[in-house]
């Protein structure tokens, strides 16, 4: 168990139960059976177990999707279902679910509306990402068109858009190349080197066991197991001695000793071998330096800046104020030349008003008469009687 008080948890869990129940709400399942676990601020927890022994449940609880049939759930101090806490996390589900017709930067952009960030802020996040998962070559390309590890690796970059403060990832390696494996973990370590905390489930143990401080291994819906790697993994009941290449009559001479000492046998005497993941790293490292092209995702780059810093907690109204953009400046129109000016009645009826300028017609106006107006022939005409006339 952790030295940590709780205030230093961001999940603890007391007696957690999940029972699926039929139409009659009888029991038909217990999917978790009241578990006890804490995941710390700043650490890497792994959670894992055959399929059907309750992650994907204990997941669906913590995210608020499910609510505990009994037991006690906190994250980040509040409810799971408390909207307060939804802006913090980013989650990576076991499968990805993106919109086909989009490419990855509108799908990106699109979360990043999802959770209020400005426009600039969006911009500066979809590039650094999409440089970080080594899709910036394939930015405009719709996503319906990527096989399922570029899919995976958007689906990654999507989980930290919003810069989270915990992280759950479900199976974030199903799917990817030895040179994505490698390339999450990678990030998944510098991550929590910079004070994020991660929930990691996954099936493929050696990924637990490379990157998590802690871990449980749940079956049948119940804690088997728990403790860090260290002390899950150590084999109290052998002793390794790794040396340079020895001659074979230093080795039996060896033998002799420990069979002398110890009354032990050398089990047996092997050269190391190294491990399949790292030739092939070298396999594609050994490639790249030849300048060998490829059309699928790359390496990808350093870890984005935004999930560099600590967060800065900033105000709306800063926020705002940040992001405000300059104004556009229309260019100037030439104004419209202007419509010939209508007589007024009261011009009409008073022959001594001075008329409004008018446009300059193409054929010279005649004069208006000087004389007084014939009111009768302007009640003809206002009337329609004088329009023959």
């Amino acid at each position: 168990m952790s030295a940590r008080g709780s205030g230093d948890r961001v999940v603890e869990a007391v007696g957690l139960t999940k029972v699926f129940s039929d139409f009659w709400m009888r029991a038909r399942a217990v999917a978790v059976d009241s578990i006890d676990f804490h995941i710390d601020r700043h650490e890497i927890f792994g959670l894992l177990g055959p399929n059907g022994s309750g992650k994907s449940t204990t997941i669906k609880m913590i995210l608020g999707l499910l609510r505990a049939t009994r037991g006690r759930l906190q994250v980040l101090g509040h409810e799971p279902d408390d909207v307060r806490v939804k802006g913090r996390i980013g989650y990576l589900p076991e499968e990805s679910y993106l919109y086909r017709f989009l490419n990855p930067l509108e799908t990106l952009d699109y979360y990043g509306k999802l959770f209020g960030l400005d426009r600039a802020t969006r911009k500066r996040r979809c590039g650094e990402l999409l440089e970080m998962v080594g899709l910036h070559q394939v930015a405009h390309r719709p996503v319906g068109e990527f096989s399922k590890g570029m899919a995976r690796r958007l689906g990654l970059a999507q989980a930290l858009i919003n810069d989270p403060e915990f992280l759950i990832l479900d199976e974030p390696t199903s799917g990817l190349d030895p040179i994505g494996t490698r390339q999450v973990k990678d990030l998944l370590i510098e991550l929590g080197r910079r004070g994020k905390t991660i929930l990691l489930s996954s099936h493929l143990l050696a990924d637990v066991e490379d990157v998590c401080h802690r871990m449980v291994v749940l079956y049948g819906g119940k804690i088997r197991a728990e403790g860090t790697g260290d002390a899950l993994l150590s084999d109290t009941g052998r002793t390794v001695i790794e040396t340079s290449r020895l001659r074979p009559d230093t080795v039996e001479r060896v033998r002799r000793t420990i069979a002398e000492s110890e009354g032990a046998e050398v089990e047996s005497v092997h050269a190391p071998r190294q491990r399949l993941e790292d030739l092939f790293m070298k396999i594609v490292e050994q490639a790249r330096a030849e300048q060998a092209s490829t059309s699928g995702a790359l390496h990808g780059g350093r870890v984005a800046e935004f999930l560099a810093a600590e967060p800065e907690g900033r105000s709306l109204v800063q926020s705002l104020a940040e992001s405000k953009a300059e104004p556009v400046r229309a260019a100037p129109v030439a104004p419209a030349p202007a419509a010939p000016a209508r007589p007024d009645l009261a011009d009409l009826v008073n022959p001594q008003s001075t008329p409004p300028p008018a446009a300059a017609p193409r054929t010279a106006k005649p004069e208006a008469p000087k004389g007084p107006v014939d009111r009768g022939l302007l009640d003809r005409l206002v009337d329609g009687e004088g329009g023959g006339a």
